[in-house]
């Protein structure tokens, strides 16, 4: 791959954010997500890091944090009347206001295909993941026969756990009558965002929706249908590639966690995060505006890298 002259020093990507508000009472720095508190609002900035196997890369890759941003904004103004959600407004390529959330302290992941994790653990002879009992003789990418719900816990820090509904009830994480209306917004999401794919010639294959409450009333929190939350496959020609048992053509993070186990790191200890080279970080800044163009059928109009931080800072202030 040729990587244009210059490209990775003329935007180099949004590391991290350090800014202070006068009215702002808290900070709290994800993953990805620079996050600033205030007393009823978020202000989030969707940096331009990049993390697998739960751990932050050593370099962010240019125009990610805004495609993230803009293409979860995207998708919960497209589904606030399918779940309603956190988000007022996007002031910025980088930047989502929204309501302050108390969030559930568990992650929605729902499964349609035999992909990813869940291969990796069917792979390894198990067939019950989550609680969920899958059925032999399936291969992987497979369509599940009905989609599937397997949660996981929402870790402060390290590693997100499996986790089934039994134990999720049984431990008073969330309570019965809430968790309904958890997998009930969570399939229906998961159907609008099958039906928004598919206009679009993709197959939704998996994806994770988080909760919180916003004055008693439960909402859709953080992104959607991204490619740090999602799995997309291309729909032509899948069923041909199945049925040769070859890869899947996808747009999602996938692409990056198996360049990472090739290189010999899963996120275990004593692995070290390989090189990444000047053309992995440009190939990985490409798929992800890739897929932003394939999803809302729109070209992707990149950000001035010039004054970044001053006109996020500027953004957040005007909205506050």
């Amino acid at each position: 791959m040729f990587v244009p002259t210059n490209i990775l020093a003329m935007n180099s990507g949004l590391p991290e954010t350090n800014f202070r508000f006068s009215n702002q009472i808290d900070f709290y720095r994800g993953k990805v997500r620079d996050v600033y508190i205030f007393d009823k609002k978020l202000a989030v900035v969707a940096s331009d890091r990049i993390s697998a196997f739960d751990v932050v890369l050593p370099h962010p890759i240019p125009y990610k944090g805004q495609v993230l941003n803009q293409l979860a904004f995207h998708f919960l103004n497209a589904t606030k009347d399918v779940v309603p959600n956190w988000v007022i407004d996007s002031p910025d390529p980088n930047v989502t206001i929204g309501w302050r959330c108390e969030p559930f302290k568990v992650e929605m992941v729902i499964r349609g295909y035999l992909a990813g994790h869940a291969w990796r653990t069917y792979r390894e002879g198990k067939r019950i993941l989550c609680g969920v009992i899958l059925p032999e003789g399936l291969k992987e990418n497979d369509r599940l026969p009905e989609p599937i719900i397997t949660p996981t816990t929402k870790a402060d820090e390290g590693h997100d756990e499996d986790i089934s509904r039994e134990e999720i009830l049984a431990k008073g994480i969330v309570g019965e009558e809430e968790y309904e209306l958890l997998e009930k917004y969570t399939r229906a999401l998961y159907q609008a965002g099958t039906e928004m794919a598919r206009k679009k010639g993709l197959i939704l294959v998996d994806t994770k929706y988080e909760f919180g409450t916003y004055e008693g009333k439960i909402m859709l929190i953080d992104e959607i249908h991204t490619p740090d939350s999602s799995r997309y496959f291309y729909a032509e020609g899948y069923e041909g590639r199945q049925r040769n048992n070859e890869s899947q053509k996808q747009l999602s993070k996938e692409f990056v966690r198996q360049w990472l186990i090739d290189n010999g790191f899963q996120g275990k200890a004593g692995q070290t995060i390989p090189e990444m080279s000047a053309e992995i970080i440009f190939g990985i800044s490409e798929r992800y505006i890739e897929l932003f163009e394939q999803i809302t059928g729109k070209p992707f109009e990149k950000r001035s890298a010039l004054s970044m931080e001053e006109r996020i800072k500027n953004s957040i202030e005007a909205n506050m």
